[in-house]
Parts: C-alpha cells; structure tokens; sequence
C-alpha cells in the first residue's frame, strides 16, 4: 500500500474514532411507528406495539360502537381493530391493500388500530414533540402526546389502552 494511501486511511481512522461533540443522550428519544389516517401522519410508539399485521379478513360484529372496524384472527388469536378515523371522526377514504392493523398492548388491554398505511419506524427525540395545541379540545386532547415541527402527530398509547371506551360491554337483560 502507497505511503500516501496508508495516511489517508489513518486520518480517517482517528476522525471516526472521535465521538461527536454534541451527542445526545439516548434515554431522550422514543421510537415511534408512523402511519396515515386520512391523509396525515401520526405515529404511536413502538414499546406499546406488539406487531404490525396486514388487514387480509376481518369479521364485522353486530351491536358494536361504530369505530370498531370488527374482529381478527391474528395466528389463533382473536383481536378487536378500532377504526381511529371513526373514532377520531376524520375522513374515511374505504379499505385497501395498503391497510395494516397495528397491534397494541400493555398488562391490561390489547387491541388494534387500523392505519391507512404504515410508513415505518423513526426514532425522535422527546424534546422535538411539541405540546398539543390548545386550539384542540374534546377527543383530540386526550389522546395526543404532541406534534413535531414537521407535522408529525404523535398519539397516546397509553391513553388508547387505558380508556373505557375501548371495552364494550354488553349487560346480558334477563
């Protein structure tokens, strides 16, 4: 190897090896799945996300809120899917090949959401997630955890798992 070559290679072996100055300290980021509901982008993060699965057959249940889209067979197991375009009341566009369910869970609750598309995986730093406007109140509130600087809506996982209104009960009248 030439003289000049091998100096190069060393320069730029110590330039790698330096750490950079400004580095950010990792437990300030949180990994997030992004996906499209009408036209937007919201991302939910991926430690409440247990899989994302393709929407290939659902089973619609009679006497249920509108928002649940219906059933699914997930390899033997059977989930419910929430609609949040229904839930959110946003504009619905119909089903496609592009329609994923993304699983989510915790200790207590599991279910699915549907996503019009799922872009996949971004990692981002909590300091980048603004607070939620305050222009957005009823349903919206409760359920967002901040938007980033270029429009990235960034739901409440733990909200959408700990709320009532994703268990239907029906009291059997006797």
């Amino acid at each position: 190897m030439k003289k000049e070559t091998r100096s190069l290679l060393n320069i730029r072996a110590i330039a790698m090896a330096i750490e950079p100055v400004q580095k950010r300290d990792t437990s300030m980021v949180i990994e997030i799945i992004e996906f499209i509901l009408a036209a937007e982008s919201y991302g939910i993060e991926s430690a409440f996300v247990r899989e994302v699965y393709p929407l290939k057959d659902f089973t619609p249940l009679p006497g249920v809120p509108s928002f649940i889209l219906g059933i699914v067979n997930v390899r033997g197991q059977i989930l419910p899917v929430v609609d949040l375009k229904k839930f959110f009341n946003l504009p619905e566009k119909g089903l496609g090949e592009l329609n994923k369910v993304i699983i989510l869970r915790d200790e207590q609750m599991e279910f699915g959401i549907l996503a019009d598309e799922v872009i996949g995986t971004k990692v981002i730093y909590k300091e980048e997630v603004l607070s939620v406007p305050s222009t957005i109140t009823g349903i919206g509130e409760k359920y967002l955890k901040g938007v980033t600087k270029d429009r990235l809506i960034i739901l409440s996982a733990e909200n959408l798992l700990s709320d009532k209104n994703m268990v239907v009960n029906e009291e059997v009248i006797q």
